[in-house]
């Protein structure tokens, strides 16, 4: 089998709702996002012959979903009052609502997911919080 990985990052702040613990307060990282990609064989033919997928084109895939996500506050939907979120709006914060806990965990599953969905046959997506902490979503 041939694997190919790359990565991307993103500044962004977080936090998670109803955590006991200081990561329960707003607080931002430099997440760096690795997705491999893999393959039991190479093309043949063409300009990508040798190749699984152009590594440009892989790279380019990830960072608009980084890109997407980059600069922002990512909150769970419903964890802020209605009132606090037309606040933040009103002063023109970007913020990103998932439907999910933004957690490295979680994260790594969205990445995986996501390039899933452009067509790539995903091994695994790893989510680095800090340089040091990481979570991997594989199936």
């Amino acid at each position: 089998m041939y694997t190919l990985k790359t990565d991307s990052d993103f500044d962004s702040a977080h936090f998670l709702k109803g955590y006991d613990g200081k990561c329960s307060n707003i607080h931002g990282h430099r997440w760096t996002v690795e997705i491999e990609v893999y393959s039991e064989g190479l093309e043949e033919n063409g300009s990508l012959r040798g190749m699984i997928v152009d590594f440009a084109k892989l790279k380019e895939d990830l960072k608009k979903i980084t890109d997407e996500l980059d600069h922002s506050l990512i909150i769970e939907r419903g964890s802020l009052k209605e009132k606090t979120l037309e606040a933040l709006f009103d002063e023109e914060f970007r913020i990103i609502q998932l439907n999910f806990r933004p957690t490295a965990e979680n994260f790594a599953k969205y990445f995986y997911d996501s390039m899933k969905t452009q067509g790539y046959s995903v091994k695994k997506a790893t989510v680095y919080e800090t340089p040091k902490n990481c979570a991997t979503f594989q199936e």
